[in-house]
């Protein structure tokens, strides 16, 4: 039995399950509170909303992990509302209601369902050179998320406090005391321990309100249609699904690279698939309890090469601890008060390795050969673009701009389009020509 298909004893897969869980948390909250900022919503719905994130986040993460019928890939995956996705509900939200925008979630997730066999054939041009570039951008990205909670925004008040600063880099240095001197479970378990530590610090240092944490009832129970009843507009929906597309490129990304973390083979023409059908059942349903597209997260795949814990009952125990969180309201409000800056020091980490297994990828993408350098290097730069300069495509159209300002997916268009073009289409016309040439001799 593979290392991914090995249950472990009840206790340990709970540990390592609330490990993930810790890691991820931040997402989902903050999330949720940028819809209720963005949105102006009321405290009663954003409790709501945040119950119902945890819900089907840890709903997804049983499909994925347990892959039941022909939904989930069966390996150690968690899912979460989804950043670019995020934007683009908030967009739709604020032209067309929130109702049009829970309506364009769910007609993403049917138009997913229709366009995946035709996805599924163009797999063969997504080999590990794409990929490994567009897991690359994904790691950069998701590190600068990570950075972004431990600094703050530049230009906005707090900017850089030194002791938030203190604070992310102190809970790296506990991640990195722990990893050395421990060995077994205690070093797999190195990153919670490192979070739980930073806390502690953060808490002797005063920066915690322990206050929020016993307010209010004990359970939180998700409304089904938060806004009222979805309206469907396909002109609204249109910029979602277009981003479906690119999100099923990271998908397989995001596939692909867990396999290689875990060590396991895979056949992608199936796996992928599975994949994409597991975001887009969660994604129906959370667009009936008026949350963004739900995507597969990279996040567990870096704690899964930290700590060499590979099985997918861990993620699926995580599940469980979300659902549980999403109906415990104590529970929630308690992992709340975690400073950001400490789950952004922790992200930093687990967010680099990443980027490091995409770089590993890459590493076997034959970079010796002149033309993959160069795919790689254009796909990197154009990607990496509105990543590093925000708001350099601010000129464009709203609808534009958004796509444009996926870096994960100009990345993984441009490094497609530039494989098909140097080594599917190229060498058919030298072909084409050498043979013209040779008929032509004779």
């Amino acid at each position: 039995m593979h290392p991914v298909d090995e249950s472990r004893p009840l206790g340990r897969i709970l540990l390592f399950g609330i490990q993930h869980v810790l890691v991820m948390a931040a997402t989902p909250i903050s999330a949720i509170f940028l819809m209720s900022a963005t949105l102006h919503l009321d405290a009663g719905l954003t409790v709501d909303l945040l119950s119902a994130a945890f819900v089907l986040s840890g709903v997804g993460s049983l499909i994925q992990s347990l892959g039941p019928w022909k939904f989930g890939p069966r390996l150690p995956f968690v899912m979460l509302p989804g950043g670019a996705p995020l934007i683009l509900f908030l967009a739709i939200a604020e032209q067309h209601g929130l109702r049009t925008a829970s309506g364009a979630v769910i007609l993403t997730a049917l138009f997913c369902f229709v366009v995946l066999p035709v996805f599924s054939r163009l797999l063969a041009f997504f080999p590990a050179l794409v990929i490994g570039t567009m897991i690359v951008i994904v790691g950069v990205n998701l590190v600068k998320v990570g950075a972004v909670l431990v600094t703050g925004r530049p230009g906005q008040p707090g900017f850089a406090d030194t002791t938030n600063l203190m604070l992310g880099m102190a809970t790296i240095g506990f991640t990195v005391v722990f990893y050395l001197l421990f060995t077994g479970i205690l070093r797999q378990l190195a990153v919670m321990l490192g979070l739980l530590a930073g806390t502690a610090l953060a808490a002797g240092l005063g920066h915690i309100d322990t206050g929020r944490a016993v307010e209010g009832g004990l359970v939180s129970l998700p409304h089904l249609m938060p806004f009222g009843s979805p309206q469907f507009n396909l002109l609204a929906a249109l910029p979602l699904m277009l981003y479906s597309l690119a999100s099923m490129a990271e998908a397989t990304g995001q596939t692909v690279i867990n396999a290689e973390a875990v060590g396991k083979e895979i056949d992608r023409r199936t796996a992928v698939p599975r994949t994409v059908r597991g975001d887009a059942l969660t994604s129906l349903f959370g667009g009936a309890f008026g949350l963004p597209l739900m995507v597969t997260s990279g996040e567990n795949i870096g704690i899964v090469s930290v700590t060499g814990v590979r099985s997918r009952f861990v993620t699926a125990a995580a599940g469980v601890v979300l659902i549980a969180i999403g109906f415990l309201a104590p529970v929630t409000r308690a992992i709340s008060v975690i400073p950001s800056a400490v789950i952004g020091g922790t992200a930093m980490v687990v967010f680099a390795v990443i980027t490091v297994l995409g770089v590993q990828m890459l590493g076997r993408s034959d970079l010796d050969r002149h033309t993959n350098t160069f795919i790689c290097a254009v796909a990197l730069a154009l990607g990496l673009l509105p990543i590093l300069i925000p708001g350099v495509y601010a000129g464009f159209s709203p609808n534009l701009r958004i796509l444009l300002e996926s870096g994960v997916a100009v990345g993984a268009f441009v490094a497609a389009v530039l494989n098909v073009l140097f080594h599917h289409i190229r060498p058919g016309i030298a072909a084409r020509l050498t043979t013209s040439r040779t008929e032509s001799d004779r």
